[in-house]
């Protein structure tokens, strides 16, 4: 099985020596008795060893690592350490239980190393997780397989062609398309069918318009290029779970729920809740993404990259040869962009997998894409002259400055609909609190997600009804929420932010452009520091182009962001510098890489139904199901703020992680949770 799976990266002989060889310190008298309830024995090391006397250091680093993890390489010639060097040295100096009945049972090949593998050391550590993917994803199912009598819950789904004929028939509806803005929708969509169906296997860009049909044509370019280049699957990733839960909707609507793994912490699967066969496929689904198409997110795909545990490795391999579409391309963070161009490089160059990074304002990659794929040219799906269509140019830009919220405020009253966007939750609660009370409308993290998506479908009820609707909100509502507004005032961001949340205004195209306007404003108190370095370059743009939206504004504002920021900060754990010195510090890097860095403590909130559920967890209950439940009802709160309000006593500890808001007055469902945490004596941004 490890032979098969490494045969997708021409590594199928160096799958065969590790799967042959992890288990060969089972063959020790010591094991034996571990079988019989004796001590637990360190099996790994004795393959390992088999394996480098064979000149596979690859192999042996993932036979030794199989239930431990990827090690750290460790000094050459230290004894009795957890690194690789640790345990192979003290195997060899001081002894290990004799394993040699392997002899009488097993023969070992001493296959060729793979022309992969003579790339340095980044492509041979990037190797080494491809391979080690292959192993433990194999040995999680012979053991599955075993403990199941061979009647494992497990499905593949259907075959690229058949999910090729599916959307097929879901978009023959659409032509010959009807109005303008559905014409060019069309024409974005036939191109990329035309250029799956032409263009071999490397590195895309779709650049799509807000409201160009992004979605729908990104699948069709991945089905027609996986049927015509025998790709095995799609992965979608994507940024945010709201813009996953949507994405994976529409893809059910067309392929069927069998063939579409949404895959992100929201979306758990209860294995004990044995209901449904896709209910437990879709669970297991999870483990290996053995799935014609998976949907998840840039955390779970490039921090399984990155790890060096078993759980999240053994999906790795089914990246081989397939489909990788980037969805929102420009939100990939900056502290590790360099690791993560890095990583889709890897793929393309090594692992037969084509990229495409799609998004409406298409980041300035090209020069890292340069450095890690030299032979390798960029190709963009969407002509630029589609990409520059009137017919997508929705919106009039405006600029303005406030000294006073109060001023903001007053304008906001005299429209009847309007969304406003600030780069605080604190600014957003000021600007609700003071607006007329008919139809204004609060969004933020500090709100839980059950109230945000009442929230918004009330707000989408009053914006299709002609309702007076004021909406404020942090910017989560910016990328992949659909809301259509005729006016949207966004406080200064990067120009990224600033047109995602001009994207918000007239997005079905029904106002005229002049009607339609997004106005970025500098605000009266000073933005979070987080920010500065987007707010200036994107302010550097706007003072230099008078279209916002143009694509030389858009590559201006990345290239300057990037120039400002410095190549440092693309990498700022120095990932790549330690894989490149060649001493492979995997259990390290796996615990620097981390997407998500703020420091945060998760909060559950008891209304609603979330009383009960916290009731429940609190009695001992504890299962998927229940902790996905449970999401609904809780909050991320920044430390400072989760240190007043457990100095206030509003909260208790429900477990280890997680505490329940225990003063129910702090929390309201149109602000969420309040930033005062003393009776109004201390405010926490």
């Amino acid at each position: 099985m490890c032979c098969r799976f490494a045969d997708a990266f021409g590594a199928g002989t160096v799958g065969q020596l590790t799967g042959m060889a992890h288990d060969l310190g089972k063959y020790s008298a010591a094991f034996q008795q571990r079988l019989y309830g004796g001590h637990k024995v360190d099996h790994a090391t004795a393959g390992a060893i088999e394996c480098l006397r064979r000149n596979h250091s690859h192999a042996a680093y993932c036979v030794i690592g199989h239930h431990s993890g990827l090690p750290d390489l460790g000094v050459k010639d230290e004894i009795g350490s957890g690194t690789f060097c640790g345990r192979i040295n003290n195997g060899l100096n001081n002894g290990i239980e004799d394993y040699s009945a392997w002899k009488k049972e097993i023969n070992l090949s001493s296959p060729p190393i793979p022309d992969i593998c003579n790339n340095g050391p980044l492509s041979d550590a990037f190797f080494i997780r491809m391979l080690y993917s292959c192993l433990v994803d194999a040995d999680f199912l012979d053991t599955e397989t075993f403990m199941t009598n061979g009647a494992a819950l497990r499905t593949s789904g259907s075959e690229i062609d058949t999910l090729d004929s599916r959307l097929n028939s879901y978009i023959a509806g659409w032509f010959p398309p009807k109005g303008e803005l559905n014409e060019k929708r069309c024409q974005i969509l036939s191109t990329c069918i035309e250029c799956g169906e032409t263009h071999q296997p490397g590195l895309f860009t779709l650049t799509v318009p807000t409201g160009g049909g992004k979605t729908v044509a990104s699948l069709a370019f991945a089905l027609r290029h996986a049927k015509n280049h025998n790709k095995r699957r799609i992965i979608y990733v994507i940024p945010y779970t709201s813009i996953i839960e949507q994405t994976a909707e529409v893809f059910r609507k067309i392929l069927g729920v069998e063939n579409v793994l949404e895959h992100h912490s929201g979306a758990m699967f209860d294995t004990a809740d044995e209901s449904t066969h896709t209910t437990l496929h879709m669970a297991k689904a999870t483990e290996n993404w053995d799935m014609p198409v998976v949907v998840t997110t840039a955390v779970q795909f490039f921090e399984s990259l990155y790890s060096n545990r078993s759980s999240k490795c053994r999906k790795l391999h089914n990246l081989a040869n397939s489909v990788i579409i980037f969805d929102e391309a420009q939100m990939m963070p900056l502290s590790y962009l360099r690791p993560c161009v890095h990583a889709i490089a890897q793929l393309i160059e090594h692992y037969q997998a084509t990229a495409v990074l799609c998004t409406a304002t298409q980041p300035a990659l090209e020069p890292l894409f340069k450095e890690f794929l030299p032979q390798s040219n960029c190709i963009e799906l969407c002509p630029e002259a589609l990409q520059a269509d009137p017919i997508f140019r929705r919106v009039q830009f405006r600029r303005a400055a406030y000294t006073q919220w109060d001023d903001l405020a007053r304008e906001l009253n005299y429209h009847q609909q309007v969304l406003c966007i600030v780069n605080s939750r604190a600014n957003a609660q000021t600007i609700y609190s003071l607006l007329n009370n008919d139809g204004k409308y609060h969004l933020s993290t500090l709100m839980t997600p059950a109230d945000r998506k009442s929230v918004l479908k009330e707000v989408r009820h009053r914006l299709s009804q002609g309702l007076p609707c004021r909406v404020i909100s942090t910017s989560l509502i910016e990328a992949g929420v659909d809301v259509d507004f005729p006016l949207v005032y966004r406080e200064e961001a990067g120009l990224d932010s600033v047109l995602q949340a001009a994207g918000r205004c007239n997005r079905e195209g029904k106002r005229n452009r002049e009607d339609s306007i997004a106005i970025v404003f500098s605000a009266p108190t000073k933005p979070p520091s987080l920010f500065a370095t987007a707010i200036g370059a994107g302010r550097m743009i706007m003072d230099t182009y008078d279209d916002f939206a143009s694509t030389s504004a858009i590559h201006g504002y990345f290239r300057e962001y990037l120039l400002l920021k410095g190549r440092d900060a693309q990498d700022t754990h120095g990932i790549l510098r330690q894989l490149d010195r060649g001493n492979f510090p995997f259990k390290t890097i796996a615990e620097q890489f981390k997407l998500i860095e703020t420091d945060t403590k998760t909060i559950y909130i008891p209304v609603g139904e979330g009383e009960k559920l916290i009731a429940r967890r609190r009695a001992g209950e504890v299962n998927r199901a229940l902790m996905r439940q449970l999401g609904q009802y809780s909050i991320s709160v920044y430390e400072q703020h989760f240190k007043a309000l457990y100095a206030a006593g509003a909260l208790e500890s429900m477990d280890e992680e997680s505490y329940v808001l225990v003063d129910k007055n702090l929390y309201n469902a149109q602000t969420g949770l309040s930033l005062t945490a003393d009776a109004g004596k201390t405010e926490f941004v």
